[in-house]
């Protein structure tokens, strides 16, 4: 069993490697593609600009390692990174449609056609288009933030939440409210698909257990993921996110996987200690 986990970490090891080569030339030119998606974004939808960072060499397409690569610089794990490939198997003949009947045998995405990907049991913040809508995404907030905190909490505080006022978060419960509220008759692909789409985002984003407004907005017009690249790159890790890391750690320290819900009875138990 041991020597089977080896190769297969060797082997991913390699890949990940071999990746990073392949890529070498579109890592370096991010940047310059950065700046000129924003230069051309009066031009593009939102949704466009969501997908902007899996374009490594701004050529409208996106391929499988491009999506690979762009997991992997998100800080998503190998496997998971690996899992990501499932977005140019079901979204590429959407986008391909735009331009052909055959299906791309490189299962590539158009981004000028992404709007065709757009599937049901959804939020709706994306217009069909691709056009974000302002209104309806403040009204997720309004609808579904069962906690209803005060605005002058900060995602970074451990404040015990007040009962008044919203605090412009959503809770692994609230995601799961939202997902089954948005379910549509005979859509199971949707509601695959967007319970894929919250799993990342809750992934990705989650401070103190909860998706924050603020984060949400960057994630739906795309900057967000330029600037946890950028803050990785300079620091090595982001200080949010959860990961099989804070799992383990959970189980293992506290006996549960809501490590923020243990870390800040641990953290109320001590200023206790300190006042006493």
């Amino acid at each position: 069993m041991a020597s089977t986990f080896t190769c297969l970490w060797t082997a991913s090891t390699l890949l990940d490697n071999l990746l990073d080569a392949l890529l070498s030339q579109d890592l370096k030119a991010s940047q310059s593609a950065f700046l000129a998606i924003s230069i051309m974004a009066a031009n593009l939808t939102a949704l466009q600009l969501h997908v902007a960072f899996w374009d490594y060499n701004n050529d409208s397409i996106i391929t499988p390692v491009e999506i690979y690569r762009g997991f992997r610089d998100l800080g998503f794990c190998i496997p998971f990174s690996l899992g990501g490939l499932l977005i140019n198997l079901f979204f590429s003949y959407p986008t391909t449609l735009g331009h052909s009947w055959i299906p791309d045998p490189l299962f590539r995405i158009y981004t000028d056609t992404i709007h065709k990907a757009k599937h049901g049991s959804d939020t709706g913040v994306y217009s069909s288009e691709g056009n974000l809508r302002l209104m309806l995404f403040d009204e997720l907030f309004d609808k579904m933030d069962s906690t209803r905190t005060n605005n002058t909490i900060g995602p970074n505080q451990n404040s015990t939440l007040a009962s008044n006022g919203r605090d412009g978060s959503l809770g692994v419960g609230d995601l799961f409210r939202l997902h089954a509220k948005n379910r549509v008759a005979a859509d199971p692909a949707g509601w695959s698909f967007a319970a894929m789409e919250w799993w990342t985002t809750w992934l990705l984003l989650q401070r103190d257990g909860r998706v924050w407004k603020e984060d949400l907005s960057a994630l739906y017009d795309g900057t967000l993921f330029w600037t946890i690249r950028e803050e990785r790159a300079k620091n090595g890790n982001l200080a949010q996110g959860y990961g099989w890391r804070d799992w383990l750690r959970g189980l293992w320290k506290h006996g549960t996987w809501k490590t923020w819900e243990a870390e800040h009875k641990d953290t109320v138990e001590i200023e206790v200690e300190t006042e006493l």
